[in-house]
């Protein structure tokens, strides 16, 4: 597509970029300029943590944090199954962090034990509720699984 396009055949690099899009792929460029490289899009749902909805409280403060972490960066994914909605179900890694760790030490998501027992998961999550940080800095904050059930109820 570079070619094409850098030789003046503009029809040829919108066909070509067209048919990777069409693909499931996206065009990423590579910050020396001089090459660029193919990225998917996957649904992944992070294995063993349950954030809060965006109309819950902490919803958008824990979106954020995720997206700061991952956004345009290259992921490790450990996949274990895929969900009911066609989404990997992984653990998920980026630079050597582990992503699900760092969200539930800072109080941006629940252990969602009814799926996960890990008990570093359980731990992390008792770190942050007992310094009362992100979603913890509520009394009693409402669990997303809570809020779907009666959200599915009409409330």
């Amino acid at each position: 597509m570079k070619v094409a396009r850098s030789a003046g055949d503009f029809t040829t690099a919108k066909a070509i970029q067209k048919e990777i899009s069409q693909a499931g792929y996206k065009i990423v460029e590579v910050n020396d300029g001089n090459r660029d490289i193919l990225a998917r899009k996957y649904k992944v749902r992070l294995r063993g943590i349950d954030a809060p909805e965006s109309k819950m409280f902490h919803g958008p403060e824990s979106k954020s944090m995720l997206l700061s972490l991952v956004e345009g960066k290259p992921v490790h994914l450990l996949v274990y199954n895929s969900d009911r909605y066609g989404r990997l179900v992984a653990d998920i890694y980026c630079k050597n962090v582990f992503i699900q760790e760092i969200l539930l030490k800072n109080g941006a998501a629940w252990h969602y034990t009814a799926y996960d027992r890990r008990p570093e998961f359980a731990e992390w999550e008792k770190e942050a509720c007992n310094a009362r940080i992100g979603l913890w800095s509520k009394k009693n904050p409402q669990k997303p699984w809570e809020y779907r059930k009666e959200n599915r109820k009409g409330g």
